[in-house]
C-alpha cells in the first residue's frame, strides 16, 4: 500500500508542478454541493504546494459530504472540516487541530499575484500559513484587507452564483477534478 500511495503522490506532483520548461496543467475542481455545482481554476505555478495538497485531498474524497462551517453573506463561504459530517459536532466545525486532514500544506504561499477578489479561492489557518490544511474559502466580495495574510490558490470559474447562496450546513456532496 505504500509503494502505491507513493507512486501516486510522484504522479500527482508531476502534473500539479510540471517538468522544468513546460507548461503547468492548472487542475479544475469541481464542487457539486446541495445548492449547485461551480468550478474552480487552481494557480499551480504560484501554489504548487498548496494545489497538490488541496487536490490529492480532492482525489481521495476527504470533503465528500462534508457541510460548510462558515458562510457569512457578503464575505465568504468555508468548508473543510472532516467532523463537520456529523450534525451533533456542529458547536465545534471549523475549531481546533481536529478540524483539518491533520497533515497541513507546511509552506507560506502567498503572492500578491492573486488578490482577495469575489470569486478567490483561499485556504484557512489558525495564525500560521504554513500550518493550513483542509480548510477552504470561496470570497463573495472583494476583502483587500486579507491580501497577504491568507494563501489564494485558485478562482471560481463556472457556476459564479452558486456559492453565494450556500449557508452554514449546506452539503458538499463530492469533490473532484475534472478529467
Amino acid at each position: 500500500m505504500r509503494v502505491s500511495a507513493l507512486a501516486s503522490a510522484v504522479a500527482l506532483s508531476a502534473f500539479v508542478i510540471g517538468a522544468a520548461g513546460q507548461p503547468v496543467v492548472a487542475p479544475v475542481i469541481v464542487v457539486e454541493t446541495s445548492k449547485g455545482t461551480f468550478e474552480l481554476e487552481t494557480y499551480p505555478d504560484d501554489a504548487p504546494k498548496t494545489v497538490a495538497h488541496i487536490v490529492d485531498l480532492v482525489r481521495r474524497g476527504f470533503y465528500d459530504g462534508q457541510r460548510v462551517h462558515r458562510a457569512i453573506p457578503n464575505f465568504l463561504i468555508e468548508w473543510g472540516d472532516p467532523r463537520s459530517r456529523d450534525a451533533a459536532n456542529e458547536s465545534e466545525w471549523g475549531r481546533g487541530p481536529a478540524a483539518s486532514s491533520g497533515k497541513p500544506v507546511g509552506v507560506v504561499e502567498i503572492t500578491k499575484k492573486h488578490q482577495h477578489t469575489r470569486g478567490a479561492v483561499g485556504i484557512a489557518h489558525a495564525g500560521y500559513p504554513a500550518l493550513a490544511d483542509s480548510q477552504i474559502y470561496v470570497m463573495l466580495e472583494d476583502r483587500p484587507d486579507l491580501n497577504g495574510k491568507y494563501a489564494v490558490f485558485a478562482h471560481v470559474v463556472a457556476g459564479e452564483d452558486v456559492p453565494e447562496r450556500i449557508t452554514i450546513g449546506d452539503v458538499i456532496r463530492r469533490m473532484f477534478v475534472k478529467p
